[in-house]
Order: structure tokens, then C-alpha cells, then sequence
């Protein structure tokens, strides 16, 4: 099989309607050190950092909609500012994978999110001169 590791994906396929910052951006834990020390990417040797995001599609259940973003960076990533009069910033991703796995506990199929950078949403180029190409 010609793909192998995290898969690449982009963050409108990931994130159609959006998504939003619910929390602090903190280190993830190395659950395989002997002692508490910040988890570091196998591949890259980046430092892991971790944020939750709560994803703006209406048609998920309320347990579905909250994921946990891992950011690989050498720097603590900086949440992009709130929404005014709204405690939720809203956020995109570059660099998005997708690692599948089989969930522990559960024995289900479940998906840890990485990307490389977190940013504010485009609201020039990118995203309005989509939209008008779709609505032409």
C-alpha cells in the first residue's frame, strides 16, 4: 500500500463549517517517560503541544464535537484572539494529518489530529474568493 503513517488532510475537508478554540493550549504529556516531560513528535522530534477545539458543524452530536488538536512546534502555539463579546476564538490548522488507531478501551477506530500550525481564519484571499468562485 502505497500510503503509509498520517495521512494529509486539508482543513476545509477536515473542518467544512469551521472550528473553535475551548480551551488552553498546554504540553502533551510523554506517557512512555519515567517522568512528567513534554511528549515529542517520532518523526520530526518537535516539540507536541495540545488544544481543544470544538468543531462549528450543526449536524454533530454534542460528544462529537469537541477534539483535541496536536500542534508540533518548537514555541508554545498562541491561541488567535476571541470573538468579540464571545469567549471562542476561532482557529485554522496547516499542515493537517490524521493518524487512525484502534482506541484502547474501546477497541473502536479512533483518529488523533496533528498540524503544524494554528492561525487565525483567513477572511480575505483565500476563503471570499472561494466563495465567489463557487457562487459563479
Amino acid at each position: 500500500m502505497a500510503l503509509q503513517g498520517p495521512i494529509p488532510i486539508s482543513f476545509e475537508l477536515l473542518f467544512p463549517h469551521g472550528c473553535y478554540v475551548v480551551g488552553e493550549v498546554t504540553a502533551a504529556k510523554d506517557f512512555d517517560a519515567k517522568r512528567d516531560t513534554q511528549a515529542k513528535d517520532k518523526t520530526t522530534g518537535l516539540p507536541v503541544w495540545q488544544v481543544p477545539v470544538m468543531d462549528a458543524d450543526p449536524s454533530l452530536k454534542a460528544a462529537q464535537k469537541t477534539v483535541t488538536v496536536k500542534i508540533l512546534s518548537e514555541v508554545q502555539p498562541v491561541v488567535p484572539p476571541a470573538l468579540p463579546g464571545v469567549p471562542l476564538a476561532p482557529a485554522e490548522f496547516e499542515g493537517l494529518e490524521v493518524k487512525p488507531y484502534v482506541h484502547q478501551a474501546t477497541g473502536r477506530l479512533a483518529y488523533s489530529i496533528s498540524a503544524r500550525v494554528m492561525r487565525a481564519p483567513r477572511t480575505g484571499v483565500g476563503k471570499s474568493s472561494n466563495a465567489a468562485k463557487d457562487a459563479a
